[in-house]
């Protein structure tokens, strides 16, 4: 996840450009208005702009990679797995020894 605050446009661009998948949340000061744009970054394009909140980014995310068919990526796979099946409870009788480790830690 991305916290995007006080970057100008190129360097939001790039940052976004090098993510393979992702949420990210940008906040612009102007005057008096904190404007806030809370999206989805599927292989460095923004596939979803202007969510209500992180929460409902996060349900995006996975909704659009199962719809998509896309497989986790290689260096965050344990987070997707613990999102997966420790919190969402999806298919969580099958767990690599590292997230039922964890499971145990969290809840016993």
């Amino acid at each position: 996840m991305y916290f995007l605050q006080d970057m100008d446009e190129d360097a939001i661009n790039e940052a976004i450009e090098d993510t393979t998948v992702g949420i990210y949340l940008l906040k612009e000061q102007a005057s008096a208005d904190e404007q806030e744009d809370i999206g989805v970054v599927l292989e460095g394009i923004r596939v979803v702009k202007n969510l209500d909140n992180v929460a409902f980014a996060v349900v995006m995310l996975f909704g659009l990679m199962y719809a998509l068919n896309l497989a986790y990526p290689a260096d965050l796979r344990y987070t997707f797995e613990v999102f997966q099946k420790v919190f969402i409870e999806l298919d969580g009788a099958k767990l690599s020894n590292k997230v039922l480790a964890l499971k145990n830690r969290l809840f016993h």
